[in-house]
C-alpha cells in the first residue's frame, strides 16, 4: 500500500508542488492514507449533500427570485444552472443511489432558520438578507436529490455546517470518520465545511463534479486551494468505484 501511495505522489504535477512545497507532505500524511479505505470497509464514511434547495439552487426562487435584480449576473446564472442541471444533480443522484444501496449514512444540510422571522440567523445571513423560513419554498430540497426514508437532515444559518449545527457531535455518535462532500456553493458552504471537517480530523473527500458555484474560475480556484491539503479531490466515477470496491452491503 505504501508503494502505491509513493507512486501516486511521484505522479503529482511538479509545477503544482512548486507552488505549494508542503503539498507532498500533506498528501502523504493526511490525504492518501489507508484509514480512508478502512473507513469505507467498515461503513464509517458518510455522504454529505450541502444546500441543494430552492433558496440557492433553483431559478425563480430565493437568491434567484428575480434574475434582473439578483446579485449574480445573468452569464453567471446561466453557467451555474447549466452546470447544476447537466452535471452536478445527475452526479449527486448517482452517488445517492450508490450510498443507499450499500447502506451508508447520508446527511443533507440546508439553510433554514428556526423562527419564521429569522431572528435566530447568523449575523452574516442577516446582513446578506439570506432567509429560508420553516415551511417556505426556499427551505425545500430539490426533488431530484431530496432526502429519502430515515436520512439525516441538518438545518443551518451560516456558511459552514460545523459552526451552526451539531454535526460534529452527530458524526461522533454515528462513528463516522470519513466524509464524501457534494453540493453548493463550492467556494462558500462547501469549502467552509471541507476545511472545518479537515481541521477536526475527518477524512474528507470532495467530489469535484458533484459541486459547483457561479463561475468556472471560482470553481477551479477553490478546488485548487482545497486539493491535497484539506481534502482528497476525486470525481463521481472514482467515488462510485471505490464504494463498490471496498464496501459490501
Amino acid at each position: 500500500m505504501n508503494e502505491q501511495f509513493e507512486e501516486v505522489v511521484q505522479d503529482l504535477d511538479p509545477e503544482y508542488i512548486d507552488v505549494d512545497p508542503l503539498k507532498k507532505s500533506y498528501y502523504q500524511s493526511i490525504i492518501q492514507t489507508k484509514e480512508r479505505y478502512e473507513s469505507l470497509k467498515e461503513h464509517n464514511t458518510a455522504l454529505m449533500v450541502i444546500d441543494m434547495q430552492y433558496l440557492d439552487a433553483a431559478p425563480g426562487h430565493g437568491v434567484f427570485a428575480d434574475p434582473k435584480t439578483s446579485s449574480v449576473p445573468p452569464e453567471a446564472q446561466e453557467y451555474y444552472f447549466s452546470t447544476l442541471d447537466n452535471v452536478v444533480i445527475p452526479n449527486i443522484q448517482r452517488l445517492l443511489r450508490t450510498f443507499r444501496s450499500r447502506g451508508f449514512e447520508i446527511i443533507h444540510t440546508r439553510i433554514m432558520s428556526l423562527t419564521k422571522d429569522g431572528r435566530d440567523r447568523s449575523e452574516g445571513h442577516k446582513r446578506l438578507k439570506l432567509h429560508a423560513a420553516p415551511g417556505s419554498k426556499e427551505s425545500e430540497f430539490l426533488e431530484q436529490v431530496a432526502p429519502a426514508d430515515d436520512e439525516i437532515v441538518l438545518n443551518k444559518t451560516a456558511s459552514g455546517c460545523f459552526t451552526s449545527t451539531n454535526i460534529n457531535y452527530l458524526l461522533k455518535n454515528l462513528d463516522i470518520h470519513g466524509l464524501f462532500i457534494t453540493g453548493v456553493y463550492t467556494n462558500e458552504c462547501v469549502s467552509t465545511t471541507v476545511r472545518d471537517a479537515s481541521d477536526l480530523g475527518y477524512l474528507v473527500t470532495l467530489i469535484e463534479d458533484a459541486c459547483t458555484t457561479v463561475t468556472q474560475e471560482l470553481q477551479d480556484s477553490t478546488i485548487l486551494t482545497l486539493k491535497d491539503r484539506y481534502a482528497r479531490v476525486i470525481d463521481t466515477d472514482t467515488a462510485i468505484q471505490e464504494i463498490e470496491q471496498y464496501a459490501s452491503r
